[in-house]
C-alpha cells in the first residue's frame, strides 16, 4: 500500500509544527526532520523553526535538560550515554554541559551504586575477575564513566 504524502503550505506547517512541539519538548533537529517529512524544505523550514523558537515552542536548553533528567531518573543512564543521546539531536555543547549540571552528584553516585549492586546480585558466584568485568561492562553500557565505576566498586570492597 502506498502512503500519500501531504504537501503543507507554510502557515499550515507552522501551526502543525507548533502543535507537535506543544505535545512534548522537541529538538530543532527533530522538528526540522518532521518538516522535511511534511514536504517543507530549506528556507521555509528554517523560517518555521525560527518562528517556533520566537514563540517559545522550541528551546534547545530546555529540551536538553528535560531529556537528561528523564534518561537519568527513568532509565538510569549515565552522563556518557546522555551526552551521546543529546549529540544525536545536534544539541550544542553549551546546552549539553548545562543539562548534565542539572544532575546532582550525590544522586548520580547513588544511582551508579544501585546499578552495581543490582548487577552484582544478578550474577551468581563469588567475586572473580570475570564477574568484576561483567559488572563494569554493564555500568559502562548504561553510560557511566569507567573511573567513577572503579571508584564506587573500590569503596564497596572496603
Amino acid at each position: 500500500m502506498e502512503t500519500k504524502r501531504i504537501q503543507l503550505d507554510y502557515r499550515s506547517a507552522l501551526v502543525k509544527a507548533g502543535k507537535h512541539c506543544a505535545y512534548q519538548e522537541r529538538s530543532q533537529h527533530e522538528v526540522r526532520n518532521k518538516l522535511y517529512e511534511w514536504g517543507i524544505r530549506d528556507e521555509d523550514a528554517e523560517n518555521i523553526i525560527v518562528e517556533l523558537i520566537n514563540q517559545g515552542y522550541i528551546n534547545e536548553e530546555r529540551f536538553a535538560i528535560q531529556l537528561a533528567n528523564g534518561k537519568f531518573r527513568i532509565k538510569h543512564w549515565g552522563k556518557v550515554k546522555i551526552t551521546q543521546a543529546l549529540k544525536l539531536h545536534h544539541v550544542s555543547a553549551y546546552c549539553i554541559k548545562k543539562a548534565l549540571q542539572q544532575i546532582p552528584d550525590d544522586e548520580y553516585h547513588k544511582s551508579l551504586k544501585k546499578i552495581l549492586q543490582t548487577k552484582t546480585k544478578s550474577i551468581s558466584g563469588k567475586m572473580t575477575p570475570l564477574k568484576m568485568r561483567k559488572i563494569m561492562h554493564f555500568a559502562q553500557s548504561k553510560g557511566y564513566e569507567i573511573d567513577l565505576i572503579r571508584k564506587v566498586l573500590k569503596a564497596d570492597e572496603d
